[in-house]
């Protein structure tokens, strides 16, 4: 490995709430199938935080299944399940400096920005995953096995980028992506083909089947639940308003399975508990009617969480760094005739996304309005929302400010089995489509690729400091505590680098603050921090 170290500065996740800065970490040999990246940059995301608290329990830490053989994983020296450390770090940009022999998509000199789901790759309850079972870029080097990022199907979770944006604004389009596919996840409005429908209650499921047909119909009654605990269903219809039934019911729903509620006139007695974790992270739906045809509820789940023509929009908890790049893509969608109401709790994170969208709203002529919620509650009457704050209670109170008609975004990652009480009755009769995306696709990183590409968006605009190594316990608390205005980004090879907010730079790194543009991170900017001029 002429000119590669044989040690490196790492991040390494030990166990639960533990990570050590390793100042001489193993750099990986290179197989026949592997390929060396030099990490350029790495961002920090909130989701490392999750890795981070849960460590060998996240479903992505879990071992690899199926998608690749055992004798395959055991050549890859990146490959870390279970309790084994992990380096984390999903969201970077690297530089390919070493080839196997077998490598047959990649070469030395390519650019590269990681997809980290590698989806192929399966876990009992996820899927294999860089930053989390295989080693990530919080490091200055890491191998990567080509039959990880290339999938049978010839899909590659690298993606070639050019030499002209800066590392920051490219490993800053993973976030963005992560956004992108939350509106253009593609819902389902009917049972699934193939799949398993439970029936609870009495009464007839019209012309439901007659289109998509499941493998498995299984009738129960309200007192029957308990005998299928265990079991998971792609569709539920539950026929009646029993409001405990109904949260016994739901726990059945298997990943990316559909509840409908067929009230038939009826009333929920009150407010349900539901996961709204599952929401997220599973993508389980809701819908339902007043009525007996279960059709009538299937009929209003919307093609995608999209937004529409003349939508009244609020972004709740819009300051942060992920509520920065909604708000954004919601005034640069192009979208005739929405509003925009960006709310948080702090006038001086309010000031940054004033600062950062205000003049792009004026120029695109959307009107935004900037909301600190704790002097100004929002009104009833939006016809999409999303929230960025991993809080049950502010998701239900989403609802509550749901026009008829609306979708609710619930993108903050509330950790699976986490409840929230959810007005199911007012969703149902006001038709709130309530949705929930976790991670992205390649599909999303190439759509935010072309347009920082054509000039729609500066993925910059969501960076709030730099930091190389020394500073990451710095930057993972200000994550955690969400004290930070914008996303962190990461340089591994700046190992005494202390965390800076781009508001400080002029005093603690003038040569690097002369390169910025408005207060903004610039590819001079990066350089002159690079070089240490």
């Amino acid at each position: 490995m002429s000119g590669i170290p044989s040690t490196q500065y790492a991040i390494q996740i030990v166990g639960k709430d533990e990570f050590i800065l390793n100042p001489a970490k193993e750099v990986d040999p290179v197989g026949e199938h592997q390929m060396m990246l030099q990490v350029e940059a790495c961002g920090i995301c909130f989701s490392d935080t999750k890795l981070l608290h849960a460590f060998d329990t996240h479903p992505r830490k879990a071992e690899v299944i199926s998608g690749i053989t055992p004798e395959a994983l055991a050549e890859i020296p990146n490959y870390r399940p279970g309790t084994q450390p992990t380096v984390p770090g999903h969201e970077p940009v690297c530089r390919v400096i070493q080839v196997g022999d077998k490598v047959t998509h990649f070469k030395v000199g390519d650019r590269v920005l990681v997809q980290a789901d590698w989806k192929h790759l399966r876990t009992p309850a996820s899927n294999g995953a860089f930053g989390y079972n295989f080693d990530g870029a919080l490091q200055e080097y890491v191998v990567v096995d080509e039959r990880c990022v290339v999938a049978p199907n010839g899909e590659e979770f690298l993606i070639h980028v050019t030499d002209g944006p800066s590392a920051a604004a490219v490993g800053l389009i993973e976030p963005w992506a992560t956004v992108e596919g939350s509106y253009a996840w593609a819902e389902r409005n009917h049972v699934a083909d193939g799949g398993r429908l439970l029936v609870v209650g009495e009464g007839e499921l019209g012309s439901l089947l007659d289109q998509h047909e499941p493998a498995e119909v299984v009738r129960v009654t309200v007192d029957e639940l308990d005998g299928l605990t265990g079991q998971a269903f792609d569709d539920i219809v539950f026929f009646g308003s029993d409001a405990d039934a109904v949260e016994k019911a739901a726990k059945l729903l298997g990943m990316r399975g559909t509840f409908c509620l067929v009230l038939g006139g009826e009333t929920l007695e009150r407010k349900v508990s539901l996961d709204i974790g599952r929401v997220h992270y599973d993508f389980i739906r809701f819908c339902g009617t007043t009525g007996t045809d279960p059709v009538e509820g299937y009929s209003w789940i919307p093609a995608t969480g999209e937004l529409r023509e003349g939508d009244k929009v609020a972004i709740i908890g819009a300051a942060g760094p992920m509520g920065q790049m909604h708000t954004m893509r919601a005034v640069t969608s192009g979208v005739p005739g929405i509003t925009v109401d960006g709310t948080d709790l702090s006038d001086e994170r309010l000031a940054g996304l004033q600062a950062v969208v205000g003049p792009v709203a004026e120029a695109k002529g959307v009107p935004l309005r900037i909301i600190n919620t704790g002097e100004t509650p929002l009104t009833p009457g939006y016809t999409h929302l999303s929230c960025m704050v991993p809080v049950p209670a502010l998701v239900s109170q989403a609802v509550d400010l749901a026009a008829e008609g609306a979708i609710l975004n619930a993108f903050a990652g509330i950790p699976a089995g986490t409840y929230g009480d959810f007005d199911l009755q007012g969703i149902v009769e006001r038709r709130i489509f309530m949705l929930g995306t976790s991670g992205s696709d390649v599909s999303d990183m190439r759509t935010v690729l072309r347009k920082i590409e054509e000039g729609i968006i500066d993925t910059t605009i969501s960076l709030d400091a730099v930091t190389g190594m020394a500073g990451f316990a710095d930057a993972i608390g200000s994550v955690i505590n969400r004290t930070s205005g914008g996303k962190i980004m990461v340089f591994p090879m700046l190992h005494d680098l202390e965390l800076t907010r781009l508001v400080d730079m002029e005093t603690k790194l003038p040569h690097v603050a002369a390169k910025l543009k408005d207060g903004r991170w610039t590819k001079e900017a990066e350089e002159a921090l690079l070089a240490g001029e």
